[in-house]
């Protein structure tokens, strides 16, 4: 079954992500949801998701350092990480390139461009 990690401290982007990805539920993927770094990146190594929307900025591990220890220090490359933030700053981007996000998106996301995302890496 495939899986999909929501993570992000504010609970109206986690409820946004949750409802603009329940559809996939339907085709029989699971949906995790975490708010903190720490308890994302367990559940990564646990649960193994192939996709995750990762906030950037949130309390005991940013998405900087989730990121760079799941594709870096664990080499799971298989996991497809979409880094969210509030900032569209190119250092930011420079940053997220540099720790092994497959991609950046700006908060307001669109919400049809997640749709989109993650139907292409899933493949439904």
């Amino acid at each position: 079954m495939a899986k999909i990690l929501i993570v992000d401290d504010e609970p109206h982007i986690r409820v946004l992500l949750e409802q603009t990805l329940e559809e996939f539920e339907d085709e029989g993927v699971e949906l995790l949801i975490e708010e903190n770094g720490q308890d994302a990146l367990e559940t990564i190594r646990d649960e193994k998701p192939e996709l995750v929307f990762l906030d950037v900025m949130m309390p005991k591990m940013n998405g900087f350092e989730v990121c760079d220890t799941v594709k870096n220090k664990l080499a799971m490359r298989d996991v497809y990480i979409v880094l969210l933030t509030a900032k569209g700053q190119e250092f930011d981007k420079k940053k997220g390139n540099e720790v092994g996000a497959d991609i950046y998106m700006t908060k307001p996301f669109n919400p049809d461009e997640v749709v989109e995302k993650a139907r292409e890496v899933l493949g439904v």
